[in-house]
Protein backbone atom coordinates (compact mmCIF):
# COMPACT_ATOMS: atom_id res chain seq x y z
CA UNK A 1 0.00 0.00 0.00
CA UNK A 2 1.50 3.59 -1.16
CA UNK A 3 0.24 6.66 1.47
CA UNK A 4 -2.02 8.54 -0.07
CA UNK A 5 0.37 12.18 0.40
CA UNK A 6 3.96 12.43 -0.69
CA UNK A 7 5.93 12.99 1.58
CA UNK A 8 7.63 15.42 -0.66
CA UNK A 9 3.80 16.98 -0.98
CA UNK A 10 4.56 20.61 0.48
CA UNK A 11 8.19 20.96 0.02
CA UNK A 12 9.90 23.11 -2.49
CA UNK A 13 10.70 21.34 -5.70
CA UNK A 14 13.26 23.55 -6.29
CA UNK A 15 15.32 22.92 -2.42
CA UNK A 16 17.47 20.43 -2.96
CA UNK A 17 18.24 20.86 -6.61
CA UNK A 18 21.87 21.35 -6.81
CA UNK A 19 22.69 25.23 -7.78
CA UNK A 20 23.28 26.07 -11.29
CA UNK A 21 26.46 26.33 -13.38
CA UNK A 22 27.52 29.68 -11.86
CA UNK A 23 26.49 29.42 -8.10
CA UNK A 24 23.15 30.84 -9.21
CA UNK A 25 19.85 29.64 -8.09
CA UNK A 26 17.60 28.58 -11.69
CA UNK A 27 14.56 31.25 -11.98
CA UNK A 28 11.11 30.70 -12.37
CA UNK A 29 9.90 33.67 -12.91
CA UNK A 30 10.72 35.90 -16.22
CA UNK A 31 13.96 36.88 -16.70
CA UNK A 32 13.67 40.52 -15.39
CA UNK A 33 17.38 42.54 -14.93
CA UNK A 34 16.59 45.97 -12.33
CA UNK A 35 18.60 48.67 -12.94
CA UNK A 36 20.21 48.43 -9.28
CA UNK A 37 22.01 45.24 -10.36
CA UNK A 38 23.09 45.99 -13.93
CA UNK A 39 24.99 49.19 -12.66
CA UNK A 40 26.20 46.88 -9.71
CA UNK A 41 27.33 43.65 -11.23
CA UNK A 42 26.34 41.85 -8.49
CA UNK A 43 25.84 42.33 -4.27
CA UNK A 44 28.26 45.02 -2.85
CA UNK A 45 30.15 43.40 0.21
CA UNK A 46 30.39 45.88 2.99
CA UNK A 47 33.61 46.54 4.87
CA UNK A 48 34.58 46.05 8.56
CA UNK A 49 32.82 49.20 9.51
CA UNK A 50 29.50 48.40 7.77
CA UNK A 51 30.26 50.86 4.88
CA UNK A 52 29.63 49.72 1.39
CA UNK A 53 33.05 49.01 -0.65
CA UNK A 54 31.34 51.23 -3.34
CA UNK A 55 29.68 54.58 -1.55
CA UNK A 56 28.98 55.75 -5.60
CA UNK A 57 26.37 52.90 -5.83
CA UNK A 58 24.52 54.25 -2.65
CA UNK A 59 23.52 57.19 -1.24
CA UNK A 60 25.94 58.66 1.00
CA UNK A 61 24.77 58.57 5.07
CA UNK A 62 27.86 60.79 5.82
CA UNK A 63 26.79 63.55 4.34
CA UNK A 64 25.73 65.35 7.29
CA UNK A 65 28.31 64.56 9.32
CA UNK A 66 30.79 65.74 6.88
CA UNK A 67 28.84 68.84 6.57
CA UNK A 68 30.91 71.89 8.54
CA UNK A 69 29.25 73.65 11.34
CA UNK A 70 28.68 77.09 10.96
CA UNK A 71 30.69 78.90 13.26
CA UNK A 72 29.09 80.72 16.14
CA UNK A 73 28.71 84.73 16.04
CA UNK A 74 31.45 86.65 16.78
CA UNK A 75 31.53 88.54 19.52
CA UNK A 76 31.90 92.29 19.67
CA UNK A 77 33.89 93.34 22.40
CA UNK A 78 33.64 97.12 22.21
CA UNK A 79 29.75 96.88 21.08
CA UNK A 80 29.27 95.00 23.88
CA UNK A 81 31.52 97.18 26.20
CA UNK A 82 29.57 100.15 24.99
CA UNK A 83 25.79 98.49 25.67
CA UNK A 84 26.91 97.94 28.95
CA UNK A 85 27.81 101.75 29.59
CA UNK A 86 24.61 102.50 28.52
CA UNK A 87 22.72 100.56 30.58
CA UNK A 88 24.90 101.43 34.15
CA UNK A 89 23.95 105.16 32.68
CA UNK A 90 20.84 104.70 32.34
CA UNK A 91 20.47 102.92 35.81
CA UNK A 92 22.26 106.10 37.12
CA UNK A 93 20.22 108.53 35.46
CA UNK A 94 16.84 106.98 36.59
CA UNK A 95 17.76 106.51 40.27
CA UNK A 96 19.54 110.16 40.86
CA UNK A 97 16.33 111.54 39.21
CA UNK A 98 13.56 109.47 41.49
CA UNK A 99 16.02 110.89 44.44
CA UNK A 100 14.34 115.00 43.68
CA UNK A 101 11.25 113.42 43.47
CA UNK A 102 8.66 114.24 46.82
CA UNK A 103 5.33 115.68 47.54
CA UNK A 104 4.32 118.18 44.78
CA UNK A 105 7.76 118.23 43.44
CA UNK A 106 7.79 115.26 41.00
CA UNK A 107 8.06 116.87 37.77
CA UNK A 108 11.91 116.62 37.05
CA UNK A 109 11.51 112.91 37.60
CA UNK A 110 8.28 112.53 35.37
CA UNK A 111 10.94 114.44 32.43
CA UNK A 112 13.21 111.87 32.93
CA UNK A 113 10.64 109.08 32.55
CA UNK A 114 9.07 110.27 29.76
CA UNK A 115 12.51 111.00 27.88
CA UNK A 116 13.10 107.38 28.33
CA UNK A 117 9.70 106.33 27.35
CA UNK A 118 9.79 108.24 23.86
CA UNK A 119 13.34 106.72 23.56
CA UNK A 120 11.83 103.22 24.47
CA UNK A 121 9.30 103.64 21.70
CA UNK A 122 11.69 104.79 19.25
CA UNK A 123 14.05 102.00 19.75
CA UNK A 124 11.41 99.32 19.41
CA UNK A 125 9.49 100.56 16.36
CA UNK A 126 12.44 101.12 14.41
CA UNK A 127 13.52 97.36 15.30
CA UNK A 128 10.28 95.21 15.04
CA UNK A 129 8.63 97.32 12.31
CA UNK A 130 5.36 96.96 13.24
CA UNK A 131 2.77 98.08 10.67
CA UNK A 132 0.92 101.39 10.38
CA UNK A 133 4.58 102.50 11.95
CA UNK A 134 4.16 105.91 12.03
CA UNK A 135 0.45 105.35 13.97
CA UNK A 136 1.96 102.72 16.63
CA UNK A 137 4.53 105.42 17.07
CA UNK A 138 2.21 108.33 17.55
CA UNK A 139 -0.17 105.86 19.74
CA UNK A 140 3.45 104.86 21.77
CA UNK A 141 3.93 108.79 22.68
CA UNK A 142 0.95 109.81 23.73
CA UNK A 143 0.11 106.67 25.81
CA UNK A 144 3.66 107.34 28.07
CA UNK A 145 2.14 111.16 28.48
CA UNK A 146 -1.26 110.29 29.41
CA UNK A 147 0.34 107.16 31.92
CA UNK A 148 2.83 109.49 33.28
CA UNK A 149 0.04 112.10 33.85
CA UNK A 150 -2.28 109.48 35.94
CA UNK A 151 0.41 108.52 37.35
CA UNK A 152 1.48 112.13 39.02
CA UNK A 153 -2.18 112.85 39.55
CA UNK A 154 -4.59 109.77 40.33
CA UNK A 155 -5.68 110.39 43.79
CA UNK A 156 -4.14 107.08 45.21
CA UNK A 157 -0.75 105.33 44.13
CA UNK A 158 -1.84 102.04 42.09
CA UNK A 159 -1.41 100.36 39.29
CA UNK A 160 -5.17 100.20 38.08
CA UNK A 161 -5.36 103.03 35.87
CA UNK A 162 -2.10 102.54 34.30
CA UNK A 163 -3.63 98.97 33.02
CA UNK A 164 -6.34 100.66 31.31
CA UNK A 165 -4.60 103.01 30.15
CA UNK A 166 -2.23 100.55 28.82
CA UNK A 167 -5.53 98.63 27.21
CA UNK A 168 -6.80 101.65 25.27
CA UNK A 169 -3.43 102.17 23.80
CA UNK A 170 -2.68 98.74 22.29
CA UNK A 171 -6.60 99.22 21.14
CA UNK A 172 -6.01 102.53 19.48
CA UNK A 173 -2.54 101.55 17.53
CA UNK A 174 -4.85 98.06 16.32
CA UNK A 175 -7.58 100.11 15.08
CA UNK A 176 -4.92 102.62 13.52
CA UNK A 177 -3.31 99.47 11.83
CA UNK A 178 -6.64 98.49 10.44
CA UNK A 179 -7.20 101.71 8.44
CA UNK A 180 -5.11 100.32 5.38
CA UNK A 181 -5.31 97.06 3.46
CA UNK A 182 -1.59 96.95 3.38
CA UNK A 183 -1.36 97.19 7.32
CA UNK A 184 -4.62 94.77 7.78
CA UNK A 185 -3.25 91.83 6.53
CA UNK A 186 -0.18 92.02 9.68
CA UNK A 187 -2.40 93.26 12.15
CA UNK A 188 -2.46 89.67 13.71
CA UNK A 189 0.86 88.54 13.45
CA UNK A 190 2.20 91.80 14.95
CA UNK A 191 -0.30 92.17 17.76
CA UNK A 192 2.17 90.95 20.21
CA UNK A 193 5.07 93.23 19.04
CA UNK A 194 2.48 96.18 19.10
CA UNK A 195 1.18 95.00 22.76
CA UNK A 196 4.64 94.98 23.77
CA UNK A 197 5.32 98.18 22.86
CA UNK A 198 2.64 99.83 24.28
CA UNK A 199 2.74 98.04 27.76
CA UNK A 200 6.67 98.56 27.76
CA UNK A 201 6.03 102.48 28.21
CA UNK A 202 3.41 102.06 30.51
CA UNK A 203 5.91 100.17 32.31
CA UNK A 204 8.37 102.78 32.76
CA UNK A 205 5.47 105.00 34.34
CA UNK A 206 5.50 102.34 37.31
CA UNK A 207 8.37 103.99 38.91
CA UNK A 208 6.52 107.06 39.21
CA UNK A 209 3.58 105.36 41.23
CA UNK A 210 6.43 103.60 43.34
CA UNK A 211 7.89 107.20 44.12
CA UNK A 212 4.65 108.26 45.92
CA UNK A 213 4.09 105.38 48.49
CA UNK A 214 6.82 105.21 51.81
CA UNK A 215 9.61 103.66 51.01
CA UNK A 216 9.19 103.64 47.46
CA UNK A 217 12.19 106.06 46.70
CA UNK A 218 14.64 104.06 48.42
CA UNK A 219 12.65 100.70 46.44
CA UNK A 220 14.23 102.23 42.95
CA UNK A 221 16.87 103.10 44.61
CA UNK A 222 17.54 99.58 45.20
CA UNK A 223 15.85 97.55 42.38
CA UNK A 224 17.06 100.04 39.95
CA UNK A 225 20.68 99.80 41.55
CA UNK A 226 20.87 95.88 41.06
CA UNK A 227 19.08 96.38 37.73
CA UNK A 228 21.88 98.21 36.11
CA UNK A 229 24.50 96.82 37.97
CA UNK A 230 23.69 93.14 36.57
CA UNK A 231 22.79 94.13 33.37
CA UNK A 232 26.69 95.92 32.83
CA UNK A 233 28.47 93.02 34.72
CA UNK A 234 26.59 90.61 32.34
CA UNK A 235 28.06 92.61 29.21
CA UNK A 236 31.23 92.76 30.57
CA UNK A 237 31.53 89.64 31.25
CA UNK A 238 30.10 88.52 27.55
CA UNK A 239 33.18 90.97 26.37
CA UNK A 240 35.84 88.97 28.03
CA UNK A 241 34.47 85.25 27.92
CA UNK A 242 30.73 84.80 26.29
CA UNK A 243 31.07 81.21 27.56
CA UNK A 244 28.98 78.70 27.62
CA UNK A 245 27.65 79.90 24.49
CA UNK A 246 23.68 80.18 25.26
CA UNK A 247 23.24 79.24 21.42
CA UNK A 248 25.53 79.70 18.45
CA UNK A 249 23.19 82.74 17.00
CA UNK A 250 23.67 84.59 20.28
CA UNK A 251 26.43 86.08 21.46
CA UNK A 252 25.85 85.79 25.41
CA UNK A 253 27.33 83.50 27.67
CA UNK A 254 25.75 81.71 30.67
CA UNK A 255 28.24 82.90 32.91
CA UNK A 256 27.34 86.98 32.51
CA UNK A 257 23.68 86.11 32.85
CA UNK A 258 24.28 84.45 36.14
CA UNK A 259 26.91 86.66 37.48
CA UNK A 260 25.46 89.45 36.78
CA UNK A 261 22.15 88.52 39.01
CA UNK A 262 24.49 87.46 41.69
CA UNK A 263 26.68 90.82 41.39
CA UNK A 264 23.51 92.81 41.29
CA UNK A 265 22.03 91.22 44.23
CA UNK A 266 25.01 91.81 46.35
CA UNK A 267 25.24 95.15 45.43
CA UNK A 268 21.32 95.61 46.24
CA UNK A 269 22.12 94.09 50.08
CA UNK A 270 25.17 96.07 50.84
CA UNK A 271 22.72 98.99 49.82
CA UNK A 272 19.67 97.52 52.10
CA UNK A 273 22.75 97.61 55.06
CA UNK A 274 22.89 101.57 54.68
CA UNK A 275 19.15 102.10 54.28
CA UNK A 276 16.36 103.23 57.55
CA UNK A 277 14.15 101.09 57.87
CA UNK A 278 11.93 98.93 56.86
CA UNK A 279 15.29 97.76 54.41
CA UNK A 280 17.23 94.69 55.73
CA UNK A 281 20.13 93.22 53.88
CA UNK A 282 17.87 90.36 53.56
CA UNK A 283 14.88 92.53 52.24
CA UNK A 284 17.10 94.60 50.19
CA UNK A 285 18.82 91.26 48.33
CA UNK A 286 15.50 89.85 47.89
CA UNK A 287 13.80 92.55 46.40
CA UNK A 288 17.53 92.89 44.14
CA UNK A 289 17.69 89.25 43.08
CA UNK A 290 14.19 89.47 41.71
CA UNK A 291 14.79 92.69 39.26
CA UNK A 292 18.30 91.99 38.39
CA UNK A 293 17.07 88.52 36.97
CA UNK A 294 14.06 90.19 35.08
CA UNK A 295 16.13 92.35 33.52
CA UNK A 296 19.23 90.22 32.57
CA UNK A 297 16.37 87.79 31.33
CA UNK A 298 15.01 90.00 29.39
CA UNK A 299 18.04 91.89 27.75
CA UNK A 300 18.85 87.93 26.57
CA UNK A 301 15.11 87.45 25.29
CA UNK A 302 16.17 90.69 23.14
CA UNK A 303 19.20 88.95 21.95
CA UNK A 304 17.38 85.65 20.89
CA UNK A 305 14.19 88.14 19.18
CA UNK A 306 17.69 89.55 17.30
CA UNK A 307 19.01 86.66 16.01
CA UNK A 308 15.42 84.89 15.06
CA UNK A 309 14.56 88.37 12.82
CA UNK A 310 18.37 87.60 11.48
CA UNK A 311 18.17 83.73 10.68
CA UNK A 312 14.69 84.82 8.86
CA UNK A 313 17.06 86.90 6.38
CA UNK A 314 15.52 89.86 7.73
CA UNK A 315 17.22 93.60 6.58
CA UNK A 316 18.96 94.58 10.12
CA UNK A 317 17.12 97.89 11.21
CA UNK A 318 18.88 101.44 12.75
CA UNK A 319 22.31 100.31 14.56
CA UNK A 320 21.74 102.24 17.47
CA UNK A 321 18.54 101.17 18.32
CA UNK A 322 19.04 97.66 17.75
CA UNK A 323 21.86 98.00 20.09
CA UNK A 324 20.15 100.20 23.29
CA UNK A 325 16.73 97.76 22.70
CA UNK A 326 18.19 95.18 25.26
CA UNK A 327 19.02 97.40 28.13
CA UNK A 328 15.77 99.38 27.70
CA UNK A 329 14.06 96.24 27.55
CA UNK A 330 15.38 95.20 31.10
CA UNK A 331 14.45 98.57 32.89
CA UNK A 332 11.07 98.39 31.21
CA UNK A 333 10.38 94.46 33.25
CA UNK A 334 12.85 95.82 36.12
CA UNK A 335 10.12 98.68 36.64
CA UNK A 336 7.06 96.60 37.65
CA UNK A 337 8.86 94.22 39.08
CA UNK A 338 9.87 96.57 42.20
CA UNK A 339 6.76 97.88 42.89
CA UNK A 340 5.44 94.64 43.39
CA UNK A 341 7.85 93.78 45.49
CA UNK A 342 8.09 96.52 46.98
CA UNK A 343 4.33 96.02 47.96
CA UNK A 344 5.08 92.30 48.92
CA UNK A 345 8.16 92.59 51.30
CA UNK A 346 8.24 95.99 52.39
Amino acid sequence: MFPSNSPETGRDPWANDPLAAGGSAPRTGPAVETDERRRSGGPRRLRRGGSPRRPEDGPDVDDDEEEELEPPVEVRRQLTLAIGGFAALLGLGLVLAAQTSGPGHRLPFTIVVLTVQVLFVLAWTMVTRPPALAVVLGVGVVTAVVADTMAVRSAEARLGPLFFVAIGGVLVAVLGQLVRRVDRVRVTDSLRTTATIVFGVVAFATLIVLSRIPAGTQAIAVCLTASAVALTVARVADAAAAWPRLAPQVPRGAAGVVGGAMVGTLVSALLGSYLVTPFTPTRAAIIGLVTAVVAVLADLAVGYAEAGRLMAGELPPVWAARHVQGPLGGFAMAAPAAYLMCQLVL
